[in-house]
């Protein structure tokens, strides 16, 4: 940043080529892991696939791990939802959105190796929850909004249905290996509304 002699400030460079490197580098790690797996991410492979130099990594992500979450983050991280005055509008928008990003071609390596990386020795995962607590964000935001709103029922386990609303899609990913539907977005929005809602 430079500043000239009437004031003003004129940004440097900087900044935009920080951004590519940024895109690059986990543009990288999500094509590796759809390719080849987890396996072949390393800061070798990850360096030679964005043409970027690994100190430049490495002032980023220091670890691995560090490295994995932010891909993750990428592709599925924090969502906004607007107030529709309607929690089963809300949550169904929720529901579509994250069913589509796990449509997507490598998705399901992607969080089955964030999931895989949390549980290694010596990772940190006080970095892993907070990368969930954002993810999930939004589904007890809507909840709360909900209860205040008087169409999700007063003492409801805010925490506890936002991990149903999340576990339900990722368990069809990894652990069933099939990709999430619309049918199951309609399932697991009946069986919540259900659950939680006002005159359900």
């Amino acid at each position: 940043m430079v500043e000239k002699q009437d004031g003003d400030v004129v940004r440097g460079p900087g900044r935009p080529r920080e951004e590519r490197v940024t895109r690059a580098v986990l543009d990288a790690v999500v094509e590796l892991i759809a390719e080849q797996g987890m396996s072949a991410v390393t800061m070798d492979a990850v360096a030679a696939r964005a043409e970027v130099s690994k100190p430049a990594m490495y002032r980023r992500w220091p670890t691995k791990q560090d490295l994995i979450l932010a891909a993750a983050e990428s592709r599925i991280g924090p969502l906004s939802v607007p107030d529709m005055g309607d929690f089963r509008a809300e949550l169904r928008e929720i529901l579509m959105i994250r069913m589509e990003a796990y449509r997507v071609p490598g998705a399901d390596r992607l969080l089955a190796g964030v999931i895989g990386s949390a549980a290694e020795t010596g990772s940190v995962r006080s970095a892993y929850a907070a990368y969930i607590a954002r993810a999930t964000g939004e589904t007890r935001r809507i909840l709360e909004r909900g209860i205040a709103r008087g169409d999700v029922r007063p003492g409801t386990d805010v925490d506890a249905a936002a991990t149903l609303v999340a576990g339900s899609l990722l368990f069809r990913v990894i652990g069933e290996q099939q990709l999430p539907d619309e049918h199951l977005v309609e399932a697991v929005l009946q069986l919540v509304t259900r659950a939680v809602g006002v005159d359900s």
